[in-house]
């Protein structure tokens, strides 16, 4: 359940969305500087504009949406604005918080807002509970553990039969822990259903051949036949019909 904060400034219109269970989020929030000393730039993935957030009741993770590739020249952190709800901020929040009434492996979602300026332009960011414990899957003591792998595989399986496109899935966004595995940063995914969420549905190959990309490029380390032995067991575990138990 969310709860829905609207504001207007003279500068232009915002809305924060924010989680029940967070009664008290406010637009300082979003600053790393309101946390002082307690924000720590994230330094793994992504491209920067992210903090780990040391709060009173539990840890979290702010993050601002921000351009890659040619477009970062012309507005690193600035988007077309065509209403809040297409706003990449209150999009992700909500996909976030619909898979995880779906009982699937995600960060809680805590608050998200966008500020629309220029009447064209919005800038957004995100709040998301940080997982207790999580390492990115190639720090993971169990990278080694072709069971780790299966498990991954069945994991994505699981995101898969209920049409999310994750258009990022890569090795920094899969997070281990002790006895879980977690899929993180949906900005820009979707969920699919009917024809498009067929078994050989083209954005399904996909998903894997980026995760395959970025694999190969996180644990250069291994030889062909070790790399094709790890990747076999992930395909092994993602065409499996049991759970993902880890």
């Amino acid at each position: 359940m969310t709860l829905s904060k609207g504001s207007c400034s003279g500068s232009g219109k915002s809305l924060l969305l924010a989680s029940s269970d967070y009664g008290d989020v406010t637009e300082s929030w979003f600053s790393p500087e309101f946390w002082g000393k307690r924000a720590k730039p994230v330094t793994t993935g992504g491209r920067g504009g992210a903090w780990f957030i040391d709060s009173e009741t539990s840890g979290m993770v702010l993050r601002h949406y921000k351009r890659g590739g040619q477009m970062a020249h012309l507005s690193e952190k600035s988007y077309l604005f065509t209403g809040f709800e297409t706003t990449r901020s209150v999009a992700e929040f909500r996909l976030l918080s619909h898979l995880h009434n779906l009982g699937l492996p995600v960060p809680d979602a805590v608050a998200a807002i966008a500020w629309r300026y220029r009447l064209l332009w919005y800038r957004a960011a995100i709040i998301v509970k940080r997982v207790p414990g999580a390492v990115t899957f190639p720090d993971s003591e169990r990278a080694s553990d072709a069971s780790l792998w299966e498990a991954l595989g069945r994991v994505i399986r699981r995101f898969h039969d209920v049409g999310l496109d994750h258009v990022d899935l890569n090795c920094d966004n899969i997070l281990v822990t002790e006895g879980q595995l977690y899929l993180i940063d949906f900005d820009r995914c979707r969920l699919l259903s009917g024809a498009n969420n067929k078994d050989d549905s083209a954005w399904k190959r996909k998903n894997l051949e980026r995760l395959k990309r970025s694999v190969t490029k996180r644990f250069s380390s291994l030889n062909p036949a070790e790399f094709q032995a790890y990747w076999n067991s992930l395909l092994a575990g993602y065409r499996s019909p049991w759970g993902s138990h880890i």
